[in-house]
């Protein structure tokens, strides 16, 4: 399973972006897909996660509201829809695949497979 992350860049706060993780090697109806975020001198944080079902975990507090994920099952792809973007909000974004569909989708360590991250920098 490889994953590819994309969409990243530089925005003003309140702004937009997407970003989509498009996998290969195995359908993502079949894989909890997970996005994380890291952020300088941080661990990386779990931000929300999408089932192998299509059922959406909650998403981290600081993102609630202005944060959506979804997927689309013939491009093998998942998004992150970033909207009202603030500083706090600039990290490196990571997406995740879980091959065997583990219940504690909120875990990192339930996460098999990495895409390489997309930065994403929010100036005030």
């Amino acid at each position: 399973v490889q994953l590819q992350a994309s969409g990243g860049g530089l925005v003003q706060a309140g702004g937009s972006l997407r970003l989509s993780c498009t996998v290969s090697g195995r359908p993502i109806n079949n894989l909890n897909m997970g996005w994380f975020r890291q952020a300088p001198g941080k661990e990386r944080e779990f931000v929300v996660a999408i089932r192998w079902s299509g059922s959406i975990t909650a998403y981290t507090d600081s993102v609630k509201g202005r944060f959506t994920v979804s997927r689309e099952n013939a491009k093998n792809t998942i998004y992150l829809q970033m909207n009202s973007l603030k500083p706090e909000d600039t990290a490196a974004y990571y997406c995740a695949a879980d091959g065997r569909r583990s219940v504690a989708v909120c875990d990192i360590r339930s996460y098999d497979y990495w895409g390489q991250g997309t930065q994403v920098t929010v100036s005030s």
